[in-house]
């Protein structure tokens, strides 16, 4: 049987108190909405509809090529959300899935559960629901004497009796598709809120003799929807302990989970080892055998085997199997190290790449460089790669020596096993097998000293 979604995305998000519409706030690097397509892709859905209205361009420009999207110009609630949809789904055989683009905990996996058991149940309808201890504020689900659903009964328009109850909607259900798009002709705006409730189906389901179902989550937490930054957070932190769960499954060592920040999508391989403080976001890939210290940064970056990131932050970037980093080194966006390359403490790469076996101990900035094998860089060079308004390149070829405090200015090449000395400003280029020495001779002013300010005598 074809299966079909609707995702609920046009809400403002009033109590986020955001310029962002609410679905594009995220939850571990990943927008809700993009979680929540995400897990009904697993669903194998033949269409899936996204419906938008509140900063609808913005939401729109975050979904997937071919995503397909209704805009609701009014909010007019959650029934006449799914109704807009009428023109792409209802003359349509199957089941749909109705989900709030604001709950990214519920898993694919649940989903999939919840399509089998409405088929299982031969339902019209059927309910995904979970048990709260605080039921406050959700709609509640009103059983009869056989344990039948009867109702849902939001918060507002619920009785007190009908207010203890525990087993709450979760806002996300299966329908069979032309009964939904049937049912929704007949709602009203007859209740507190003055809106046109998806709720309200059930009742007319039940009316008509129509099988309602419910399926219970066995976790609570997947029931979540995100409406203020307390909310916000604790998606967040439900969601890195399962992210951090499957990691440590997978064979990845946290030394201490509940202060490491992964991302969801990122790819670790087995045999890592992470301290505790680390962040690892974007689009990063890790490979097996590295070894990341306390306090480092990843972004978007990919690390292969055998590397090692200490305390230090590494965006956009590359590191070969065998390089190390850090301490408090800086890899900046376009930066590829290649095999066994060292950069030390307080060194900073940027849009360069350095060869095999390439050293920069401490103290140094690279930026805008092709970089040959096995450089040895002194403490405190620097590529002067800017003038203010264009940046310039520095190529430096295998086996060269830049010396301590060498400044290059760019652009410059210094040759195969070319030298610079200590101190120099090297504005010219240095041949292969030639040393460059650019600094002043020094004088010695015999005596001179008695007459500086700074004289304290013997």
């Amino acid at each position: 049987m074809n299966k079909y979604a609707i995702i609920l995305a046009a809400g403002k998000g009033t109590r986020m108190k955001s310029k962002l519409p609410k679905v594009l706030h995220e939850v571990a690097g990943k927008s809700m909405l993009a979680h929540v397509l995400s897990h009904v892709s697993s669903v194998d859905t033949e269409k899936n509809i996204v419906i938008v209205g509140h900063e609808a361009e913005r939401v729109i420009a975050t979904l997937p090529k071919g995503t397909n999207y209704v805009k609701q110009s009014e909010q007019l609630g959650t029934g006449h959300a799914v109704k807009i949809a009428a023109d792409l789904l209802a003359d349509q055989e199957g089941m749909t899935l109705v989900i709030a683009g604001d709950t990214p905990l519920i898993t694919g996996e649940t989903l999939n559960r919840l399509f089998a058991y409405h088929q299982s149940q031969k339902a019209t309808a059927t309910i995904l629901t979970a048990i709260a201890e605080n039921p406050t504020g959700y709609g509640r689900i009103v059983r009869g004497d056989d344990h039948s659903v009867e109702k849902i009964v939001e918060q507002k328009d619920a009785s007190e009796s009908e207010k203890a109850i525990k087993e709450i909607n979760t806002g996300t259900y299966v329908f069979d598709n032309k009964s939904l798009f049937m049912a929704l002709n007949k709602i009203t705006t007859n209740n507190a809120q003055g809106e046109y409730y998806l709720t309200d189906v059930i009742e007319i389901f039940k009316s008509m003799q129509k099988t309602v179902a419910a399926f219970s989550l066995d976790d609570f937490n997947e029931s979540l929807g995100v409406n203020d930054r307390v909310a916000l957070a604790q998606a967040e932190k439900i969601m890195r302990a399962r992210i951090n769960k499957q990691h440590m499954i997978n064979g990845v060592t946290l030394i201490d989970p509940e202060t490491t920040y992964i991302d969801a999508d990122i790819e670790i391989g087995a045999e890592t080892v992470i301290e505790g403080n680390v962040v690892i976001k974007g689009k990063t890939t890790i490979f097996n055998h590295v070894n990341i210290t306390n306090g480092s940064r990843i972004i978007d970056s990919e690390i292969h085997s055998d590397t090692e990131i200490r305390n230090s932050t590494i965006e956009g970037s590359r590191m070969s199997v065998g390089s190390n980093v850090g301490p408090y080194a800086h890899l900046r966006p376009e930066t590829v190290l290649s095999e066994d390359v060292h950069v030390g403490n307080f060194v900073e790469v940027k849009s360069s790449t350095l060869g095999k076996g390439t050293k920069a101990g401490h103290l140094t900035y690279i930026g805008n460089a092709t970089v040959g094998e096995k450089v040895n860089f002194g403490a405190g060079t620097i590529t002067a790669n800017y003038d203010g308004h264009n940046k310039f390149n520095t190529e430096i070829d295998d086996f060269a020596f830049i010396g301590s405090n060498t400044t290059l200015i760019a652009p410059v090449h210094v040759g195969k096993n070319g030298l610079t000395a200590a101190g120099s400003v090297v504005i010219d280029d240095v041949p292969n097998e030639a040393v460059a020495i650019a600094r002043g001779r020094q004088v010695n002013k015999l005596n001179r000293a008695k007459k500086m300010p700074h004289y304290r005598g013997q």
